[in-house]
């Protein structure tokens, strides 16, 4: 039965495209690392300025997929592109795409500008003209938990990973989907041992191809590059084998059949629990490892068009995320405690019997409510806004089209 009637609307930002967004922000997008500083002073200061980009001067086709579906979130209003005119992804043909969104875009390169000054006070005035459109233009509307996709992580997991804070977030995604909304998680590295019961959970014949596909290239790439999703800190926090750590990782996806697989920058296309590929397909050149930190894994759910991210640390993390508000949750008391100006939700109560695991899903799910109605995350109190855009190689839609040189 449906929770949905116990969750207020609110209200949100209508997009061209029909979705709502929680957030109305003017993004800044970088597209080479000669570009970054110039892109950060532009937003300095700046409310409701936000910034993303990639390093990388060479091509690389998810990167500039990765760029654009974050420059045509639904939390962004308007995007603002700066290169610095040697590098191969082009700002031009980023802001003619975003445009081509119904989004108002502008663009230049440093080089021509003039350098760092000139550039920086040209970009704020960019930023100007745009937020004053963007607040002139908007489309309020109201939302309902049916309007939301919302995306997990896990990360600095430990013992109570598996049996508070993950669980927690499962029970909030069930009564999520049970009103009508988009569930995202990914981390299929973290789901090594769990082949059979990921398929037990497809919701079709063909969500379990997807999922049986996806298992064993998580799998085969783990044993190729030598390395699986668990490290020291893990340990240390009390977990042993990655299978456990992936039973912990798994329950975060609650108990709602799964509905398929979606890659990086693909939306969820239906209400329902997704799971998310984020590991690099086989190719002839690869880039490191898959999920090399939980900032990059953040990155991916929110293209896929989270307005809300939940991280699940049992540990602890200080990070937030730009474009949409990261919420973070841990189902360790003493860490809540510990780092309490960091950390937006205390799952350990469950473990001390405060609150059963319904009521804090409950809770929870009312947090994010309240969060995409304007409430301020502590990530986006403190000003964290970290992102991390690698180069990798997913067969994917072409949605980089036309955005090279």
């Amino acid at each position: 039965m449906s929770d949905a009637g116990n969750y207020a609307p609110w209200t949100g930002f209508l997009r061209p495209d029909g979705r709502k967004g929680v957030r109305n922000l003017v993004l800044v997008v970088y597209t080479v690392e000669c570009a970054q500083h110039v892109a950060h002073a532009i937003a300095a200061h700046e409310e409701d300025v936000q910034v993303i980009g990639f390093p990388g001067c060479y091509d690389n086709a998810y990167a500039i997929r990765l760029m654009l579906a974050l420059a045509r979130h639904p939390n962004v209003g308007a995007v603002l592109a700066v290169g610095l005119g040697c590098e191969y992804t082009q700002p031009e043909k980023i802001a003619a795409t975003v445009a081509a969104s119904g989004r108002p875009a502008e663009w230049f390169f440093i080089q021509q500008q003039g350098g760092t000054v000139r550039s920086i006070a040209a970009g704020k005035e960019h930023v100007r003209r745009l937020r004053a459109r963007i607040r002139a233009e908007a489309v309020a509307v109201p939302m309902t938990l049916a309007d939301l996709v919302i995306g997990a992580e896990c990360g600095g997991s430990d013992g109570s990973s598996g049996l508070a804070g993950n669980p927690v977030v499962g029970a909030c995604f069930d009564l999520l989907v049970a009103a009508g909304g988009r569930a995202v998680f990914e981390e299929t590295v973290e789901m090594i041992g769990l082949r059979d019961h990921l398929l037990s959970r497809a919701a079709t014949p063909e969500a379990a191809r997807q999922l049986a596909a996806a298992y064993d290239k998580a799998e085969t790439y783990c044993r190729e590059v030598r390395q699986f999703s668990v490290s020291p800190g893990n340990f240390a926090g009390g977990l042993t084998t990655i299978e456990e750590k992936s039973l912990g990782a798994f329950a975060k996806g609650g108990t709602q059949p799964i509905q398929g697989i979606i890659k990086v920058s693909e939306a969820p296309p239906r209400p329902g629990l997704w799971i998310m590929d984020s590991v690099p397909d086989s190719h002839f050149m690869q880039f490191g490892y898959t999920n090399p930190n939980d900032t990059e894994g953040i990155i991916d759910l929110i293209s896929a068009g989270a307005q809300v991210v939940l991280f699940v640390t049992g540990r602890g993390s200080v990070i937030g995320s730009p474009v949409a508000p990261l919420l973070k949750v841990t189902g360790n008391s003493a860490t809540f405690r510990a780092l309490s100006d960091d950390m937006d939700f205390d799952a350990g109560r469950v473990l001390s019997g405060e609150v059963t695991l319904e009521q804090a899903g409950r809770e929870l799910l009312q947090l994010v409510r309240d969060t995409a109605a304007g409430a301020m995350s502590q990530p986006e109190r403190l000003g964290h806004r970290e992102y991390f855009i690698m180069y990798k190689h997913q067969d994917t839609p072409a949605l980089a089209a036309g955005c090279r040189a």
